[in-house]
């Protein structure tokens, strides 16, 4: 084996990690990174965000075309070439990480395509494709996360899918089972119905989307029941059994009561995710991690080893790739003697499908446990010129406020492009500001984000438009 002396090994080349190996090595850094995917990007992008967003979007276009165009006055009969959106969607992947493999060479990151495992605090072992022992004055474990299982299910990729099986399935399926109510069930639902499947959520909790504010969970249940989304809350799945054509489920109500059946062409499994550390080596360096399997780390995000690190998923939190890639800066400039930053009331989380859900900070339920005294602004998107202009008024937008600072505490939106619209409420928190800072900035008209100044002015006089 050859042998290298680095200043930062990164052993993950996903959004946290390739991010973390770019801005160490815009540092200064030596840089090496370990991908044993041969594909740089991770999950997100390899067989997550990206493949998924790609085909909420060809999947939007599809219905928009059968369901919404005629009312603009646009005839059309459209067909759904399968395909061809699979193809597309490939196509997006392949170049995205092509781009990461440019911005590597671009950076000077040495890239290594193989599993790295970790010899020593100061030793990274490669096998794989590339076969190499690199010494290094910092590791940085960037593996991300697995599909997490479900007992009494096996996952085959065939009839039983996980996310990954998903989104590449053969055919629209005519009907499909997905357990799961969280964003990648929902997603991923969203995109079979809209092409034509019959879509069921199977939800263990009381609601779907936990952890989102309860208005927010209760309006994207109501607006996707409506499209043809059917739920079953409160109920667990104890069995599954396939055959070549379909697969029976069994499910019993969570509370108690009588189980019963339900048969469906394909299942998907999206019940959550679990740390990836398999073939690491942490034990061998007594890396410590708790209960859960997930990597202790303390506020510099080092863990009980000197000189090794854990971002993103395999630490736990928030799994969601911008974390992660922020985690990553924060780890590259502390290496690099600079001070990193990580707010983690400021992060963002977003549901894809339409409408969208948005989420930053507190949530009204966070905020009744604690016992904060709060004051809630809202505005429908009803009341929004542009949203009726491009007929798409499903949602809302709800700002949560200090009621003796006014500083904002929370923000969560349901409606047309939230994803994008919650970045305003991210800057304003990230800087500590104020609703007032929100209701007194000028908005271009007509604009979705006029709702978000709406929603800021009810927490002070009140809202102009409703």
């Amino acid at each position: 084996m050859s042998e290298t002396s680095y200043d930062l090994v990164v052993i993950g080349g996903g959004p946290g990690g390739y991010v973390a190996a770019i801005r160490a090595a815009q540092l200064g850094l030596k840089v090496a990174c370990v991908e044993k995917r041969g594909a740089l990007g991770g999950t997100c992008l390899n067989v997550g965000c990206i493949p998924s967003k790609a085909m909420l979007q060809s999947s939007h276009h599809f219905e928009s075309a059968a369901e919404h165009f005629a009312a603009h006055g646009v005839q059309v009969s459209p067909k759904l070439d399968l395909p061809t959106m699979m193809a597309r969607k490939d196509k997006v992947v392949l170049d995205l990480t092509k781009g990461i493999e440019f911005l590597f060479k671009k950076n000077k990151v040495d890239y290594f395509i193989g599993t790295g495992t970790v010899a020593s605090n100061s030793t990274v072992d490669i096998t794989g494709d590339s076969e190499a022992t690199l010494k290094t004055e910092n590791i940085l474990i960037a593996t991300g996360s697995d599909v997490a299982p479900l007992p009494g299910i096996e996952i085959d990729e065939n009839r039983i899918v996980s996310s990954t099986g998903a989104l590449a399935l053969p055919k629209v399926p005519k009907s499909l089972a997905v357990i799961g109510g969280g964003v990648i069930g929902l997603e991923l639902g969203s995109v079979w119905r809209r092409l034509g499947a019959e879509v069921t959520v199977i939800e263990f909790l009381d609601d779907i989307l936990p952890g989102m504010d309860g208005e927010v969970r209760k309006t994207m249940r109501r607006v996707l029941k409506k499209q043809g989304v059917q739920f079953k809350l409160k109920t667990k799945v104890t069995a599954a059994k396939a055959t070549k054509t379909q697969v029976t489920l069994t499910m019993e109500p969570r509370d108690g009561g009588d189980s019963e059946t339900q048969k469906a062409e394909v299942v998907l499994v999206a019940v959550g995710r679990r740390p990836y550390t398999d073939g690491l080596g942490l034990d061998a360096v007594a890396v410590e991690r708790d209960a859960r399997g997930f990597i202790k780390v303390d506020a510099d995000l080092q863990t009980n080893v000197p000189g090794i690190f854990a971002i993103g998923d395999v630490i736990g939190g928030a799994m969601l790739a911008h974390k992660a890639e922020e985690e990553g800066v924060v780890v590259a400039e502390l290496i690099a003697g600079r001070k990193g930053h990580m707010d983690y009331d400021t992060i963002p989380g977003v549901v894809y499908t339409h409408p969208e859900a948005a989420s930053v900070g507190k949530t009204e339920e966070q905020l009744k446990e604690a016992g904060v005294d709060y004051k809630v602004g809202k505005f429908p998107f009803s009341a929004n010129s542009r949203a009726r202009c491009i007929a798409d008024m499903d949602g809302f937008v709800k700002i949560l406020a200090d009621a003796k600072t006014d500083r904002v505490l929370g923000c969560h939106i349901v409606g047309p492009a939230a994803g994008d619209l919650i970045q305003e409420a991210v800057l304003c928190m990230e800087f500590g500001g104020a609703s007032e800072d929100l209701a007194r900035t000028c908005h271009a008209h007509p604009g979705l984000y006029e709702a978000v100044k709406e929603a800021a002015l009810a927490l002070g006089d009140g809202a102009i438009h409703a």
